[in-house]
């Protein structure tokens, strides 16, 4: 059934994202309905912003003011709670029909990780799978799993070039 769950974006008065948010999952929770509503996200993103001081700090804001993301398999019902939720302006999509978020779209965002099997280390060979240096084989470098990169050593016209990949777009060459 959670194959079935879509994300779609909902957008909420100015300033209410975190008040709608709140009250999606009290509703859920209250109503049981679990099944039908899996999950409710607001995008933020991590700056650094120098003040008038000149001192920096770091702040997490919104990505999307005004748009909370939420995970659930849209029905009529679970489209009426939604929209009835205080703050709640309305669904985004055309016709008035919610349209969902593509997959590509919500990797894009951060809001769901895929998980990638690395059989790689560090001082490995392997070959680029993916992108615009397709079948170059280089030396793994670094391995950053957080961030979802790999930095790989390609030797290009007789010179050593760091290029950093995504962990996915890198293949172990077969001994």
């Amino acid at each position: 059934m959670a194959d079935a769950a879509k994300w779609y974006v909902v957008q909420t008065y100015s300033g209410y994202e975190n008040t709608v948010k709140a009250t999606i999952e009290r509703t859920v929770e209250s109503r049981s309905l679990q099944d039908v509503i899996y999950a409710v996200s607001i995008p933020m993103e991590t700056v650094t912003e120098i003040t008038d001081s000149g001192e920096s700090k770091t702040v997490e804001r919104k990505v999307f003011p005004s748009y909370v993301l939420v995970k659930m398999i849209m029905s009529d019902e679970s489209w009426y709670i939604i929209r009835n939720i205080r703050g709640v302006t309305s669904f985004v999509g055309s016709g008035g029909k919610p349209t969902p978020l593509t997959d590509e779209e919500i990797f894009a965002l951060g809001v769901e990780k895929r998980e990638i099997i690395v059989n790689y280390a560090v001082g490995d060979t392997v070959r680029i799978a993916d992108g615009p240096l397709t079948s170059f084989n280089g030396v793994v470098e670094a391995l950053d799993l957080e961030k979802n990169k790999v930095r790989v050593v390609v030797s290009m016209f007789g010179r050593e070039t760091p290029v950093e990949l995504e962990l996915d777009q890198v293949e172990v060459i077969p001994q």
